[in-house]
């Protein structure tokens, strides 16, 4: 329909991630603004020739790691991307009932949550995708295949890396948003906004324990040391990212019932971007409104 598509194709071999990456699209409700937008499903090809594609839509800045790779992010750009990824990954959490003709959506779990399967649009909106281990929590009916040990090493939060997981719907949107918090950290890492140099883009736990850890790394480092990815002095003194940073920690925590859910984030994300407006760019301080609340520090320190 002369608009460019993305086609994700998979082997044959990885047919059980095909079809329940095209499930989930199938879900009743899944279109979001900050959702992927599914196309369609299509097979290829014949015998061990046989393809599987996805087709979705296409964005050309592509991933969040990406972005962060090539660019530093403004305090106001990384506002806007933390929010609608936390909006899209809190409206994949949320069950909604039926609504509109369609069925009701259920909750949904990520469990590959990363900042290379969030994507962005030119307007720097944040996309969530990749749902070849996402998860359905439907009233009723068992989760489906849901292995403890899924998802990609370097985000597993410490109870996947323990083994040590409860299959209930709660512990599946606390593991994603163990992983949020990790690509919060990745924004603010980039943030040209803070008075130290902004420092090349690393993946979080790269500067621990590289760039390709095993899974004793991960558990020695995540697990029994307790560490996460290193927040910043200079981070600290700008009021945003000061705030951002509590945020993260508390995305992040060791006791998983103690983690924030993604509307929350979302909430709290968008409150810290009405009331600290940008410190270097030349938009007028009158952004700062008159919502600045009592416990948020006066606008001079953020200078």
């Amino acid at each position: 329909m002369s608009e460019y598509v993305a086609v994700k194709i998979f082997p044959v071999q990885d047919k059980q991630s095909w079809q329940n990456e095209r499930d989930i699209f199938l879900t009743p409700g899944m279109r979001h603004e900050n959702i992927l937008r599914y196309i369609a499903a299509e097979k290829h090809g014949t015998n061990l020739e046989t393809e599987l594609w996805l087709i979705t839509e296409f964005h050309e800045r592509g991933s969040l790691t990406d972005h962060l790779k090539g660019n530093t992010v403004t305090w106001t750009e990384l506002c806007h991307i933390a929010e609608t990824m936390a909006r899209g990954l809190a409206y994949l959490h949320e069950d909604i009932p039926s609504y509109k003709g369609e069925g009701p959506k259920p909750t949904i779990a990520h469990r590959d949550f990363k900042s290379k399967n969030v994507l962005l649009r030119d307007d720097l909106t944040a996309v969530i995708g990749d749902f070849g281990l996402a998860v359905r929590f439907e009233p009723g009916k068992p989760p489906g295949d849901t292995h403890g040990q899924v998802g990609t090493r370097r985000y597993m939060a410490p109870e996947v890396l323990e083994g040590a997981i409860n299959f209930q719907r709660d512990s599946f949107l606390r593991i994603d948003m163990y992983a949020m918090g990790l690509v919060l950290w990745e924004l603010v890492s980039r943030c040209s906004e803070t008075d130290g140099t902004v420092g090349e883009y690393m993946l979080p736990f790269e500067d621990e324990i590289g760039q390709h850890p095993s899974l004793e790394d991960l558990q020695d480092v995540v697990v029994h040391k307790k560490m996460r990815p290193a927040i910043k002095d200079c981070w600290l003194k700008h009021p945003g990212l000061s705030q951002m940073c509590e945020t993260i920690e508390e995305c992040w925590d060791h006791d998983a019932e103690a983690r924030l859910s993604a509307g929350c984030v979302e909430e709290r994300i968008s409150q810290i971007a009405r009331t600290i407006g940008s410190t270097t760019s030349d938009s007028p301080a009158s952004i700062v409104t008159s919502l600045i609340n009592e416990d948020l520090p006066p606008k001079e320190s953020s200078t």
